[in-house]
């Protein structure tokens, strides 16, 4: 049963990570699981049986997020906006619970509150100021073969997924600031159609794309990994502070990156039920996930 709740948190995050302006690592604090996975992958190589086994169902969930539903959630996200983008946030405060919850938990070790409310105020500052620091869309990139486009498909892969794992940031509108989104969407769903079809020809350029940023994006995941799990270790109040600045500022940053026309009655009362919808789900998913976690143990 814990397998299939984590597969199914997985994709919620991987369908996060493909939508600009929602965060997947916030989606990740409000299932209760975003520390888990980074002492996951911070011991990847020093626990590794275990990482692998708490990291595989969360990998299963995520690709299937991101190939197998970001068809459905790209429709959605363009011709229903406004549902779509309650479901996330409702996703997000969902969770805020549990953030509050590890909150109170740390400042049991007596931090410094005003510093603790100052961390908490600068990142939300951070996540309010970063649609107009990024823009709306960046030029597309040069991707002609050679070393060179590897190399820039490499760096862009570890700059995406690092701000993919920090909660609040949206990789995705990061990736498109920088003019890889739709080149990297657009290999990904190439891909899928051409293995469908078995055209192996047709795989061949989709994964001369996707390789390298897939190979910066791994890179990306565990060097921010090791970064937070160091604040987690010495700063755990601090971070958590920071946090949810960055979880409590992201629906702001969701509706500035999201266009919007006038909606109609039914619209917004089919977004309320969105909104309703996303926060029971992240709510039980947490709750679930905590519960099953303890049986273990």
């Amino acid at each position: 049963m814990k397998f299939i709740i984590d597969i199914l948190r997985g994709v919620v995050i991987g369908i996060a990570n493909v939508i600009p302006g929602v965060s997947g690592g916030t989606l990740a604090v409000s299932m209760g699981i975003y520390d888990k996975i980074i002492t996951s992958v911070n011991n990847l190589f020093k626990k590794f049986k275990q990482s692998i086994k708490t990291l595989l169902p969360y990998g299963i969930g995520i690709v299937l997020g991101i190939i197998g539903l970001s068809f459905a959630i790209s429709f959605l996200f363009n011709n229903y906006p406004l549902p779509t983008v309650m479901l996330f946030i409702g996703l997000i405060l969902g969770g805020i619970p549990v953030i509050l919850k590890r909150v109170f938990a740390s400042a049991a070790k007596k931090p410094n509150i005003p510093l603790c409310i100052l961390f908490f105020v600068i990142f939300a500052a951070i996540i309010v100021l970063l649609p107009f620091i990024a823009g709306s869309e960046g030029e597309a990139s040069d991707l002609t073969p050679g070393f060179l486009t590897v190399v820039k498909l490499l760096f862009a892969g570890i700059i995406a997924s690092a701000t993919m794992v920090v909660p609040g940031v949206s990789g995705s509108m990061i990736l498109l600031a920088l003019g890889y989104y739709n080149t990297v969407i657009d290999a990904i769903k190439n891909l899928v159609q051409a293995a469908v079809h078995f055209n192996f020809g047709n795989m061949l350029t989709p994964v001369a794309i996707l390789l390298p940023f897939g190979i910066g994006v791994v890179l990306g995941i565990w060097l921010i990994a090791k970064l937070i799990a160091f604040l987690l270790a010495r700063f755990e109040a601090y971070t958590y502070s920071a946090i949810l600045g960055l979880v409590v500022a992201s629906p702001y940053a969701i509706f500035t990156a999201t266009k919007f026309t006038t909606p109609s009655v039914p619209v917004i009362i089919f977004s309320v039920i969105a909104l309703a919808a996303g926060f029971l789900a992240a709510f039980f998913l947490a709750r679930k996930g905590e519960e099953l976690g303890k049986q273990e143990e």
